[in-house]
């Protein structure tokens, strides 16, 4: 498929109208839609701000890329804007950006789709090609460019295969680019290694993990023969394969701006040899060697991220079977339904049964790989079943995961006859064994007694110190709307659900349902702090807060962070402290307005708890920020 299937003189933006970033996605996403080539513009560029949210697409160069993988979109396609004067976007470099090229595959796009989208990335490294389109006179212009750079693009394109040994002695470097969408960064930042590393003189094989899967794949001669790796991903990549090897990890927009220092770190030998053993620990890095991410805190999401879905699908079982009464699943009880009992034991015994152990598992997973993930499970299901609980299962996880590196380095060196064993009995076999006693003879009693203690002082807490609470947690939602800060407090609720205590969750989701609420309302009654594109996003925002959806509220906080982020935080904290004073209690860990019917206490005052919040934010919106001059 050439680009020119999937860009037209109807996705073609000559000049563009927009000054900020906010705005210049709005156009962009707008002339899509009218284009006919989305099903919901307002989805689509959420999903466009939640690919933002991970690392600008401002590649630096005058370039900007922002793209989506989504079922909003109806048939990929791409629309191209210019803009002369530029627009602050965010970019690597930090310079205006000129060329914006936003992308819209579809969820289910195909392998030919992508290559495209690939080739189009890669396209514009090449400086004389961007230099033209700036300059192009029409859009007949902009298309005959992409034409004929597509077409030597494709003469180019060579089924790469790994070099033969050098005889000159050239360095010989492998490299893995990998982003979270996998449609431009990833071949961008392949491209700029490769061109960087033919002027240094050096030779290099760089496999990408697209969305179309990985491709130009490393083999295990290539690894051998290797001088050193570089690894400039921002999702996870088998590591394991690069043991003893030089190795540099980073983020994927160094292997795009960085090219030459990454590749002379590896030939300098300023790279360490890698171990696997160390892998848990050493978290990724960027070219100056620093933690790009807290190693913690990457393991533990990683279980949280895979815990979520049961827990809230789960969750709103158990709350649809609460609606038939609150006993209504008790055989034997007045109220007793039998449809009701069906979707508590789904949702309850069986969905929130899972939760503990799926997320250990998958901690452990996170720092061990696959042999992590059984001592994982079992010590989750321990924890589960016992006292210690959530606080036990995180415990459990990293306690697997930390285990099976141990027996990983101290098994290094048995004779290489025994090596299949290890995978499908030593491990598993020592791991669960030295996580089930450790938990069983260590763990269980100490953490069973301080969740005790806990849910006894959170019970017990005086009014004053249980409102200080909700502002805390109720401010947290907001701070990041869905990043750590965000799932810090949200990850608490969900722990406090699970040992039978409700107050503190009910803050945590009227925190979080305000921030859009409180937008939306402000792009209502102060509709003059607002353009027209903005106040057509609040109205959005109605929905996805009534849903507990808080990232609704981000493009507007990206766009206005120093306005928009403390009236969402004030507003939130208002609302959080309000639901303890109420002393609201909730059962179910999602669900927003619908799962209000089922909360401890005055639904109505839960109502009123948030209404203020949203209206604290909405009036705080509309007297810092200023009256818009253009509608």
């Amino acid at each position: 498929m050439k680009i020119t299937e999937l860009l037209g003189r109807d996705t073609i933006i000559l000049a563009l109208e927009s000054d900020t970033k906010e705005a210049v996605i709005g156009e962009l996403a707008q002339r899509l839609d009218e284009a006919g080539k989305l099903t919901d513009v307002d989805l689509f560029q959420q999903e466009i701000w939640k690919r933002e949210q991970q690392g600008s697409t401002g590649i630096g160069e005058g370039v900007a890329i922002p793209h989506a993988k989504t079922n909003a979109v109806k048939v990929p396609a791409i629309v191209f804007g210019r803009s002369k004067q530029g627009i602050d976007y965010e970019a690597l470099d930090q310079q205006p950006s000129h060329l914006f090229f936003m992308i819209a595959a579809t969820e289910g796009a195909n392998n030919e789709h992508l290559d495209t989208l690939a080739r189009l990335s890669s396209m514009l490294m090449d400086p004389d090609f961007r230099k033209k389109l700036l300059e192009a006179k029409d859009e007949a212009a902009i298309l005959a460019l992409l034409d004929t750079a597509e077409k030597e693009k494709i003469q180019d394109e060579a089924p790469a295969v790994s070099p033969v040994e050098d005889e000159t002695g050239k360095k010989f470097i492998l490299a893995v680019t990998a982003c979270p969408t996998g449609i431009a960064h990833t071949y961008m930042a392949a491209d700029s290694l490769k061109a960087k590393a033919a002027e240094l003189g050096y030779e290099i094989k760089v496999e990408t993990r697209g969305s179309g899967g990985a491709k130009n794949v490393l083999t295990a001669a290539d690894i051998e023969r290797a001088d050193g790796v570089i690894v400039a991903a921002d999702t996870k990549v088998d590591m394991e394969r690069f043991a003893g090897k030089r190795l540099l990890e980073t983020g994927v927009a160094d292997g795009i701006r960085k090219p030459a220092e990454l590749l002379n770190k590896i030939v300098t030998e300023e790279a360490s040899i890698y171990q696997p053993s160390s892998q848990g620990n050493t978290g990724q890095r960027n070219a100056e060697g620093k933690p790009q991410q807290n190693a913690f805190y990457r393991h533990l999401m990683n279980g949280v991220s895979h815990m979520l879905p049961f827990v809230v699908g789960g969750g709103i079982l158990i709350a649809i079977g609460f609606l038939f009464g609150i006993e209504s699943h008790v055989p034997g009880n007045a109220a007793y339904n039998r449809f009701a009992e069906a979707l508590n034991t789904i949702g309850g015994g069986n969905a929130f049964g899972l939760m503990i152990p799926v997320l250990a598992g998958f901690i452990a997973m996170s720092i061990a790989d696959r042999p992590g993930l059984a001592p994982g499970m079992v010590g989750g299901f321990m924890a589960a079943q016992g006292d210690s609980g959530f606080i036990g299962g995180i415990i459990a996880g990293f306690l697997a995961g930390y285990i099976v590196i141990g027996l990983k380095k101290v098994m290094q060196n048995l004779p290489q006859s025994i090596e299949g064993i290890k995978t499908i009995l030593l491990y598993p076999l020592l791991s669960i064994f030295l996580t089930g006693m450790i938990m069983f003879f260590v763990v269980e009693k100490p953490v069973g007694a301080f969740n005790t203690a806990l849910g006894s002082w959170l019970e017990g807490m005086g009014t004053s110190n249980a409102i200080l609470l909700g502002l805390i947690l109720g401010g947290m939602m907001a701070v990041d709307m869905g990043g750590p800060i965000n799932k810090a407090a949200y990850t608490f609720g969900i722990a406090m659900i699970a040992d039978g205590i409700l107050l503190p969750h009910a803050a945590i989701m009227a925190g979080g349902m305000v921030p859009p609420l409180g937008i939306a309302l402000a792009t209502t009654f102060f509709s003059k702090k607002f353009t027209k594109q903005e106040r057509d996003a609040g109205k959005t925002n109605y929905i996805m807060g009534a849903s507990f959806i808080t990232e609704g509220a981000i493009p507007f906080a990206a766009a206005d962070p120093g306005r928009v982020i403390p009236a969402a935080v004030v507003g939130s904290a208002v609302a959080g402290g309000l639901s303890m004073f109420f002393h609201i209690g909730l059962p179910a860990p999602h669900g927003g307005v619908f799962v209000i019917p089922i909360i401890e206490g005055n639904p109505f005052l839960y109502l009123l708890a948030i209404a203020i919040g949203s209206a604290v934010t909405a009036i705080m919106l509309g007297v810092l920020k200023k009256d818009k001059t253009v509608s």
